[in-house]
């Protein structure tokens, strides 16, 4: 039986925009090695390290300044890094809130400090409440770990206090899905820009067959 639903943040519940964010790194930084860093499921080089904790937010904004354009703004990189995420589907919003009453929901994501103030900013400009829908958020830089890592699933299904056959995790990432199966939980991929109520809903009733 289901009792807990674990999703995934950005490409699932937030729009990514990578050509934005791309753009934005050129022309606001003069930043040309973001080719290098951008991934739509797994970021890479001195993003990643950010994202597993390995570098702080600081350090982060440092290493990308170092690259700019003279003059350039640590407080601009928090922009370019926030293009990435484009907005919000309404209709997610009374879906997320209808699964926070028939289940528990948790969100585990690849991300960093900068972004995930961005989330929050974008649940509350939808109408909400996400420390109503979430009963926690488990977040990569935090647990210094990254997803398809084994060990941050299990981490949280630890702090879940479930078991892993207990939960449905979603995620758009295949390779990431793979890896939440392999240790036990229920997982099913989520098609950005398709209907998350269906993915869920779909899921959910294969699992009661």
């Amino acid at each position: 039986m289901i009792k807990a639903i674990l999703l995934d943040l950005g490409g699932v519940l937030i729009d990514l925009d990578l050509a934005a964010c791309r753009k934005a790194f050129i022309e606001i930084l003069g930043f040309n090695k973001i080719d290098e860093l951008l991934d739509p499921c797994h970021q890479k080089g001195i993003y990643s390290d950010l994202e597993e904790g390995k570098i702080s937010v600081d350090e982060f904004r440092a290493l990308v300044i170092k690259d700019s354009k003279p003059g350039s703004d640590p407080m601009d990189v928090d922009r370019c890094m926030e293009a990435l995420l484009s907005g919000m589907d309404p209709a997610k919003v009374p879906f997320l809130v209808e699964l926070a009453d028939m289940y528990e929901v948790y969100a585990l994501t690849n991300n960093n400090p900068i972004a995930m103030r961005r989330f929050h900013e974008i649940y509350e400009e939808n109408g909400l409440d996400y420390r109503k829908v979430f009963r926690h958020e488990f977040i990569s830089s935090e647990m210094k770990l990254l997803k398809p890592d084994l060990r941050i699933f299990r981490q949280a299904v630890e702090g879940m206090g479930l078991d892993a056959s207990e939960i449905l995790f979603v995620d758009d990432s295949q390779s990431n899905v793979d890896a939440a199966a392999s240790v036990g939980l229920n997982s099913v991929r989520y098609v950005p820009g398709t209907d998350l109520r269906e993915t869920i809903e779909t899921a959910l009733r294969n699992l009661d067959r």
